[in-house]
């Protein structure tokens, strides 16, 4: 492999680390929550990650939602903002006024510490942290004391990413996270949105309220639908802001995006701790979609089914929670 290397640069004015492999880049920003905001085929000018313009670069900073992978915790919505939680009840700010939920977490728009960077033989890498304890911005709203560390490394097999939470607390912590993983459709230079197809390993979908909340109910499936589950289908063949269970096929739990054109198939294996999927695309706008993994269900300390069945996941004092997930091409 060529030159492989990890730098500390410039992202559009932002403090980022770069990393090098071969024909691969990708570029984290520490200050904006550790965000992956670029992962790129140099050599061919594929670059697979939604990234904001110059001019979207001061709204992605306010909401550092769809560029990128933000880091969600706690992910996605919550009625009222009210976070029950073992006999408590947290208020989070309402900050999505057309449902009246809290949307989103603390940790996505929060600074991040650089842990280390550096390269091996075969591989760069990252590692950002992020500890948080009373007086943190973040305990203003989750008063728990835990650490997450994410480590990217770039190599001959892709981009491969490993998250770590530990609870620092004395108290039972909740360990719901999601990535808005952000992801452009073409990612081709001069492709076209009408020659993808992705294919994703969607169970259920749930049912949801006008609020965005699941009901606890499921709606079957559509032929599309059936489609993204099976052989694949265009990205943007409706409006998607839709919840699913995760069922893994063959032992993964993945989203494969093909330009049938270039024939060049993105995957994105998750892992199996997220129990569910999030898809959003933009109003079927062609351009990127969010194939969002997630652990727990939209709402999941208000709705009234088994834990395991929902990710509602904890971890006690001093236990750790950990996944890795891979973008790579074949």
């Amino acid at each position: 492999m060529s030159e492989i290397k990890a730098y500390e640069g410039s992202y559009q004015g932002e403090r980022a680390i770069y990393l090098r492999a071969g024909r691969y880049e990708a570029a984290l920003l520490p200050e904006i929550g550790a965000n992956l905001i670029a992962f790129r085929d140099v050599e061919n000018g594929n670059r697979f990650l939604h990234e904001p313009t110059e001019e979207e670069f001061a709204s992605f900073k306010a909401k550092p939602w769809i560029h990128g992978i933000p880091v969600l915790y706690p992910p996605n919505r919550y009625e009222d903002g009210k976070f029950p939680w073992n006999g408590n009840v947290y208020q989070f700010p309402v900050n999505e006024a057309s449902t009246g939920n809290h949307l989103h977490g603390f940790v996505a728009d929060t600074p991040w510490e650089i842990e280390d960077f550096g390269q091996t033989k075969t591989e760069s890498y990252v590692v950002a942290a992020l500890q948080v304890a009373e007086g943190h911005p973040v305990y203003t709203y989750l008063p728990h004391q835990f650490t997450i560390k994410l480590r990217y490394s770039l190599g001959a097999n892709g981009l491969s990413q490993h998250i770590f939470v530990q609870n620092d607390g004395d108290s039972e912590l909740p360990c719901l996270f999601a990535f808005h993983t952000s992801i452009n459709a073409p990612f081709v230079p001069d492709g076209d949105a009408k020659d993808y197809r992705v294919k994703l390993t969607i169970g259920e979908r749930w049912e949801l309220s006008e609020r965005m909340l699941p009901t606890g109910a499921y709606q079957p499936l559509t032929a599309d639908e059936i489609a993204l589950r099976d052989e694949g289908v265009y990205p943007f063949f409706g409006e998607m802001d839709n919840h699913y269970t995760a069922v893994p096929q063959n032992g993964r739990n993945r989203m494969e995006l093909t330009d049938t054109k270039a024939g060049v198939t993105l995957v994105y294996d998750v892992g199996t701790s997220y129990k569910q999927w999030m898809i959003w695309n933009n109003g079927a706008t062609e351009g990127f979609f969010c194939p969002e993994p997630q652990i727990n269900l939209v709402n999941a300390p208000h709705v009234d089914l088994p834990r395991d069945q929902i990710g509602l996941f904890s971890l006690a004092p001093g236990e750790i929670w950990e996944e890795t997930a891979r973008l790579y091409v074949k």
